[in-house]
């Protein structure tokens, strides 16, 4: 499964606006969804955004870990949250080696090639246990949290 780079805590800290870096093993013993998204600012990147910060409380009360990781550096992670009040932690991966070694591909729009709208779910022992690929924004969180309870009960 392409999640497995995350076990290499040296190789895969990403920056934080708030606090710093962030890496797998800092989420050990909780679920986590990891989002990956084109770029800040954008239609489809405000409304995920701002659907995981109003679902937040329904993912903490669940055990549930979300953050976000698109390809923009901290700068525009932070103006993106202040602007849309968006509170979940956005991961920067300015070198694209995560959404790389993850395999997350990449469509063309008007002549521009951004990073595919992918969500990986992580459970507590650090296993990958599902990939949802080309995601439409509306309504996957509720998808989310509806899908790990399902894991959570097999």
């Amino acid at each position: 499964m392409p999640f497995v780079v995350f076990r290499d805590p040296e190789r895969h800290h990403l920056e934080i606006s708030a606090t710093g870096t962030l890496s797998l093993d800092d989420f050990a013993g909780k679920w986590l969804v990891v989002y990956f998204y084109p770029k800040d600012d954008t239609p489809g990147c405000t409304i995920q955004g701002q659907s995981f910060t109003a679902t937040k409380a329904d993912f903490d009360e669940a055990g549930i870990s979300v953050v976000g990781v698109s390809q923009d550096d901290v700068d525009s992670h932070k103006s993106f949250c202040d602007k849309f009040s968006v509170t979940i932690d956005l991961l920067a991966d300015t070198n694209a080696e995560l959404l790389k070694a993850c395999g997350v591909g990449q469509s063309e729009y008007k002549g521009t090639m951004y990073w595919d709208r992918t969500s990986f779910v992580i459970d507590p022992s650090g296993v990958l246990r599902k990939v949802y690929q080309k995601v439409n924004p509306q309504g996957h969180e509720r998808t989310l949290l509806e899908d790990i309870k399902q894991l959570k009960a097999d």
